[in-house]
């Protein structure tokens, strides 16, 4: 049994002993998608019967960025109603006041995580979120389409826009009028900003703002990795894809519309669901890498972890949940069953999420090529920073103005909202 399954049993047989049947009311809020919140639920009601704790879920707006703006406003109003946020990584140093420290009740098991996963969690050396699990996106592709054209999977953006064009003009002229060459996320949310970034990376073109504080962003690299994707609409991709995030993105790819996908990991396992059109006909590689000298393969590293607010009323059993949902058994049940990325790491070579989800264990390699947003060095004004650099991609995707002119514009304003510095 691993360390936090100990942990997290002891904490619930210490709630026994002490009196679960005054158990307490506590309030969660997440606003995960896809086959997530069934499982969460079955995971909640195990905990309920094992503390006699009750727990109400309160759903928050699906787009990072609407969640984010309400857990904000929330927390600023000292909201005693919420005990435990579902935070996305970059929101943990832009809400870092509002979380109790989690580490002394964790101490423990720290060591089962990926180090850079608890790091992204530790502001001013107070672990404020329990890591849940690990994100990074991949390029989803029709392993069918490309067999049946003699096609390899692209290595590069070139060979990709290549295939995508040759396989969707022949399945076009073979009588599917609707498939396109490529489906992403282009909406201006944070979504975009994740894209664009791996456009850039993946082009040695930076990170928009580098971990000593420089402003990046506005080099040719970049602005010939953002020129690159303004290309690519209506011609490989929709024109619809400006207004989509990920489940919009997936809908298309799912019914078999696309033949190129960039996708979080949950759509591996809603793609290969009984009533999906594409059922065992795709597969994931590691997103492609750009032109330029020193481009390499860029995976924007996300995680999810689980923050108790310190104004909750009942901050034990708060953390009790959070160390419950975050261990080993609740991992390798999401791991199994939602294709979620675990953090911890022996779960990459478990057999039984080997068995049920290949993908799992192949994802160490596309972690390896993973970057971070600049989220810790921007600190509370990465909100900020990145919703200017969305819109600065968005209306150079939409036509509106060149990379240069909008990355130029672009880094004027970050100056100005840098400062004397971050």
């Amino acid at each position: 049994m691993s360390g936090i399954g100990k942990a997290t049993l002891a904490a619930i047989a210490l709630g026994l002993l002490l009196g679960a049947a005054n158990g307490v009311e506590l309030t969660i809020t997440t606003g995960d998608g896809g086959l997530y919140p069934q499982v969460l639920r079955e995971q909640l009601d195990r905990f309920e019967a094992a503390t006699g704790n009750k727990v109400t879920v309160v759903p928050a707006p699906i787009s990072g960025s609407e969640a984010f703006a309400q857990f904000r406003l929330w927390l600023a109003a000292g909201n005693q109603d919420i005990d435990v946020y579902f935070l996305s990584d970059e929101w943990v140093p832009q809400l870092a006041e509002h979380f109790i420290d989690l580490a002394p009740a964790a101490k423990d098991v720290l060591a089962e995580h990926f180090p850079s996963i608890i790091e992204g969690q530790t502001i001013d050396g107070k672990l404020l979120g329990m890591p849940l699990f690990a994100d990074a996106p991949a390029l989803f592709y029709r392993k069918d389409l490309l067999e049946k054209y003699g096609k390899a999977v692209p290595a590069t953006w070139s060979e990709l826009e290549a295939t995508a064009r040759e396989v969707m003009e022949a399945e076009r002229a073979a009588g599917n009028p609707d498939i396109w060459g490529l489906v992403f996320q282009g909406n201006t949310y944070e979504g975009l900003t994740c894209d664009a970034l791996e456009w850039v990376a993946s082009n040695a073109g930076g990170r928009i703002v580098e971990p000593d504080g420089t402003i990046s962003v506005n080099n040719p690299n970049a602005i010939a990795a953002i020129d690159r994707a303004a290309g690519w609409i209506g011609s490989i991709s929709p024109e619809g894809v400006l207004a989509y995030k990920e489940e919009e993105s997936r809908g298309v790819w799912q019914l078999g519309q696309a033949v190129f996908m960039r996708n979080w990991p949950y759509a591996y396992a809603l793609g290969n669901a009984e009533d999906s059109a594409i059922r065992n006909a795709f597969d994931v590689a590691p997103l492609p890498r750009g032109d330029a000298e020193g481009a390499r393969s860029a995976a924007t590293l996300a995680s999810r972890s689980i923050a108790v607010s310190k104004y909750s009323r009942h901050q034990q059993a708060a953390t009790e949940l959070a160390l419950f949902l975050t261990n080993a058994e609740q991992q390798k049940e999401n791991a199994i069953r939602v294709a979620y990325l675990p953090t911890i790491q022996a779960l990459y070579d478990d057999a039984d999420v080997a068995a049920a989800q290949p993908i799992v264990p192949r994802w160490k390699e596309i972690f390896l090529n993973a970057v971070w947003r600049p989220a810790v060095v921007a600190g509370s004004r990465y909100n900020e920073v990145s919703s200017q650099f969305w819109s600065a991609v968005h209306d150079t995707l939409s036509g509106s103005g060149s990379a240069a002119d909008n990355l130029e514009r672009l880094e004027a304003t970050l100056t100005e909202l840098k400062g004397e510095g971050w």
